[in-house]
């Protein structure tokens, strides 16, 4: 009886899941393999359920890269804080008689397929492939995870589209990207658009003042009316929320979590928080403008993928196979240079947390630098001469108030 391999799929959607599972079933079946897939995550595996599945062969695969979604669809089931929720992921796996396991999703993911491998104790080899438009799996810099490419294009284009408005009716944006941990996709649609600043978490520190975030963008838009540009976009990142002081709010109390214990960031009002306090800022000054909270992430995640995640996922899903069947587990696989390489679970976990390390964002790196230089905003040398006079005096402050109010903004 020929091996079997099975496909799951956790974590959000995002580009190019089908491209991974197509490569997968491809090579697999290449290999003399049985493949299957299991719907909806770990959520029946969960509870010993091996009955959703689907039977994949080259027929059920043929195009399905170009389509975004999944076919298998996903959850965010984690079977990992409950002894029995392991087991039975174990034993509905064994009842399929799986010899081979390529999990599909992000941190959260990985950590699940981590303790699949260690519980099946060499029963089930296991190889996970990076997915996240979030991008913050630890990969070396300058490798993505799939999916981002496609979400951060997509993200570029929307704000792009909203520049335009904020320039036509004269407005402020205040766009909140997807990016629970890690600012890689907000910084990524802001440069790509070329938006007048980015806010990521990681230039903010551990414990981010809201005052700080609010010096920032009200400084930016006195900026620009002190050019007479009564318009512009700030990109945000979601995360920035959770790394707020807790003693400068309340809001974040009551937001529930997600099976991982995650704060439901979508569910977190970041966006008309800042547009509110921002606005009574600028009436505190006697300025006058308009602000519009958007936020943009869910209509990332399932769109169809662009050429470069189209082809990038069907190498991933070929070297995941080809690492299987050759005797590998208990890794994560990576295309960097043109060659597939597995970093083991191992080396993937934080060992002060227990959970999967996160790639942030390196904010002392060449491009981010770049990225910070052409964002306008508040500088340390508006804090002097013709600079801060002109800032001032469109603020309707003296020079001294002007410095203390907005210090923090490029401190």
């Amino acid at each position: 009886m020929a091996k079997k391999l099975a496909v799951v799929v956790g974590g959000g959607p995002a580009p190019g899941i089908n491209g991974v599972i197509s490569a997968v079933t491809f090579e697999a079946v290449k290999q003399g393999l049985g493949v299957v897939g299991i719907y909806d995550g770990f959520k029946w595996l969960s509870k010993g359920d091996s009955s959703h599945i689907l039977q994949l062969d080259n027929e059920d695969i043929s195009r399905i890269h170009l389509r975004g979604g999944s076919i298998l669809r996903t959850s965010r089931e984690n079977p990992t804080k409950n002894t029995e929720k392991m087991n039975n992921v174990i034993k509905a796996l064994t009842q399929l008689g799986i010899s081979y396991l390529v999990t599909i999703g992000g941190d959260d993911t990985a950590y699940t397929a981590t303790r699949v491998e260690q519980e099946a104790g060499g029963r089930i080899a296991v190889c996970h492939v990076p997915k996240t438009i979030d991008n913050d799996l630890p990969l070396p810099h300058g490798v993505p995870t799939f999916g981002f490419e496609t979400a951060r294009q997509l993200g570029a284009q929307l704000v792009e589209n909203i520049m335009e408005d904020a320039r036509t009716a004269g407005r402020w944006y205040f766009v909140i990207a997807m990016g629970r941990s890690a600012g890689h996709l907000a910084l990524g649609m802001g440069m790509g658009a070329g938006a007048t600043l980015t806010l990521i978490p990681e230039e903010l520190g551990a414990k981010i003042s809201l005052n700080k975030i609010l010096a920032i963008l009200t400084g930016a838009i006195i900026k620009r009316l002190a050019d007479e540009k009564n318009h512009g976009v700030a990109v945000i990142a979601e995360g920035v929320a959770t790394r707020l002081d807790p003693e400068e709010l309340t809001f974040l109390k009551n937001v529930p979590l997600d099976e991982h214990g995650n704060i439901r960031l979508a569910e977190v009002p970041l966006g008309d928080l800042l547009k509110q306090r921002v606005t009574t800022e600028l009436e505190s000054l006697g300025l006058k403008g308009t602000i519009i909270a958007k936020d943009i992430g869910y209509e990332l995640r399932c769109h169809p993928p662009i050429s470069f995640d189209r082809e990038y996922t069907r190498y991933l899903g070929y070297s995941a196979v080809k690492f299987l069947v050759s005797g590998g587990t208990g890794s994560m696989i990576m295309l960097k240079d043109g060659k597939s390489l597995p970093i083991k679970f191992s080396d993937l976990i934080d060992p002060k947390t227990g959970k999967t390390k996160i790639r942030i964002v390196d904010i002392h790196a060449d491009d981010y630098q770049m990225a910070r230089r052409y964002m306008i905003r508040l500088e340390k040398s508006d804090m002097e001469g013709e600079s801060l006079k002109k800032l001032a005096l469109t603020a309707k402050l003296s020079l001294d108030d002007f410095k203390k109010k907005f210090m923090t903004a490029v401190g």
